[in-house]
């Protein structure tokens, strides 16, 4: 086969040995549909969810007993048919339907989910669109890796001109792990910081410490964690505090729409704060 950019071979070479994790910004970018998906072992086809795809090995979900996780663990090593469909985004729902021979590798609980199990198999041999349609996710990740470095360097203000063209809900939590959830005002924003306000009263927090982010844009709704760089008591009590924020593919696209919108309307760039 051929090494080519964006052929199967190419995607394989550079992307092989990784795997995707399958949360809701995965799958609805890979358009996995879920209602088709399905592992047959024998006679017995279970109903499942990705909760990994790799080119050789991926795993699923499948809620189960106990009873049945024993059961099916007398088919290791043994042959599975892997259904799974993705949706192609063109006209009329056209589906990307695979039927992969695959051998189970193992199966086993959840940790903390009861009734739930996983499934791992590892495939036979792997479709060449399969390959192309994970290639290109990874690809497209790859570029926003890039973006969140590059847009991390410049702070967006946050005002309410902001706002409407950002896609910004004005509405954003902090959690940590011994607190609940608070509501706070976002007024710097980057792909890789975040600089807020809380009612007087607020902690102020150690730099360090970890900190969970919500953050309500008409897109996404982005979960990012963060890491407190600083935190102080302004004269009026109010609490500002500043943190870094990890990659987040949603908000690294939010703002990439954000600066597309401003150059298409001729306006002038952020400064570097």
């Amino acid at each position: 086969m051929p090494i080519t950019a964006n052929g199967p071979a190419y995607y394989m070479e550079q992307y092989g040995d990784q795997s995707i994790a399958c949360n809701q910004y995965a799958l609805g970018k890979l358009r996995v549909d879920q209602a088709n998906c399905s592992l047959k072992i024998e006679d017995y086809v279970i109903s499942c969810a990705p909760f990994q795809l790799g080119f050789k090995r991926s795993i699923f979900l499948a809620y189960l007993s106990k009873q049945e996780l024993a059961f099916f663990n007398r088919y290791i090593n043994g042959l599975v048919g892997l259904s799974i469909a993705f949706a192609s985004g063109r006209r009329n729902n056209e589906m990307i339907k695979f039927f992969i021979r695959c051998n189970l590798a193992t199966v086993g609980q959840m940790k903390g989910r009861d009734n739930v199990g996983l499934f791992v198999v590892d495939y036979r041999n792997t479709p060449a669109d399969l390959v192309v349609l994970l290639g290109a996710y990874l690809e497209n990740q790859k570029r926003l890796h890039a973006q969140y470095e590059e847009y991390g360097n410049t702070a967006i203000k946050i005002t309410a001109d902001v706002a409407k063209l950002i896609g910004y809900n004005m509405y954003s939590t902090i959690t940590e792990p011994t607190t609940g959830e608070k509501r706070i005002q976002v007024f710097s924003l980057s792909s890789k910081t975040i600089e807020h306000l809380e009612a007087a009263g607020s902690p102020v927090r150690n730099p360090g410490s970890p900190a969970a982010y919500q953050i309500y844009f008409k897109k996404f709704r982005i979960s990012a964690a963060g890491t407190i760089t600083e935190a102080v008591k302004l004269p009026q009590g109010i609490v500002k505090t500043s943190a870094n924020l990890a990659f987040s593919p949603e908000l690294v696209e939010i703002i990439d729409d954000y600066y597309l919108q401003r150059n298409n309307q001729g306006q002038e760039p952020d400064k570097d704060s």
